[in-house]
């Protein structure tokens, strides 16, 4: 297996770990609609939002921030993932787009949860 896929892997298994150690149930990992990727869609006990988590993994905490790989393609494409999601489940639900960063190499990895790291655009175009 390619070291950037298998490093993904391990850093939405630990994301799921850390959320779930938060309360959180986690309703589905790697959820695609055609190209459309979700990687962690998760929901706190009790409430009505659905968290869509997207995760970023690194070995090493390098000067690129990983933020900046959720540009506003990205926020399009999990925006409309969501969408089909609520839309696929009839789901009446608010949505918070969440963000976890993991660093390190598991497992020992460092977790910075971001959570409603942003808003989705007033309009996506595909």
């Amino acid at each position: 297996m390619e070291q950037s896929k298998k490093l993904g892997i391990e850093g939405e298994i630990a994301a799921c770990e850390f959320l779930i150690s938060k309360g959180y149930t986690v309703r589905e990992t790697n959820w695609r609609l055609g190209h459309l990727e979700i990687d962690i869609v998760a929901q706190e006990p009790g409430a009505n939002c659905l968290h869509i988590v997207e995760v970023k993994t690194r070995t090493d905490p390098g000067p690129f921030d990983p933020m900046h790989a959720i540009n506003a393609k990205k926020i399009r494409n999990l925006v409309n993932a969501a969408n089909g999601y609520i839309s696929q489940y009839q789901l009446p639900m608010s949505v918070q787009f969440d963000v976890m960063i993991l660093e390190g190499i598991a497992p020992n990895l460092n977790i910075q949860f971001i959570p409603d790291a942003f808003q989705p655009p007033l309009r996506s175009i595909r």
